[in-house]
């Protein structure tokens, strides 16, 4: 992470992620939101996002997957980000058996277009092969 000094006496800058994403929607229309999951929610069900989405945790874990990349687990005070498009979101769930997990996101999407869609059976099937799953130690 890279600290930089701001303006005002003690304020400071800390860079927690930076990343080009591979496009932004013309006349993106962009959302922030707080996500509040339950000890041991799985969170919303494999989908996509129709641009990118830029997120940060600010309380527990969450267990993440992106199509193409292993699951990994992300914690207070991690950044994360997924490109949006024909990505599939696999995961986004509660790691955490017994404590809440939150997280904000910025999420840019295609003006008229669902910022999020669910992901049917049958396409979940026909792609098996681009899930990476879990990673290994």
């Amino acid at each position: 992470m890279n600290t930089h000094a701001c303006s005002g006496p003690g304020s400071a800058l800390t860079l927690l992620l930076d990343r080009t994403p591979p496009f932004i929607p013309p006349h993106a229309q962009v959302m922030t939101a707080l996500i509040e999951l339950p000890p041991g929610n799985r969170g919303t069900p494999p989908h996509r996002h129709s641009g990118p989405v830029f997120g940060y945790m600010t309380e527990g874990e969450m267990v993440f997957e992106l199509e193409g990349e292993p699951e990994r687990i992300l914690r207070a005070g991690e950044a994360f980000w997924e490109p949006g498009g024909d990505v599939i979101h696999y995961q986004a769930a509660n790691n955490l058996p017994n404590a809440w997990t939150r997280f904000v996101v910025v999420m840019i999407g295609v003006p008229g277009e669902p910022m999020l869609t669910l992901v049917d059976e049958a396409e979940l099937v026909a792609r098996s092969t681009r899930r990476v799953g879990r990673a290994r130690p």
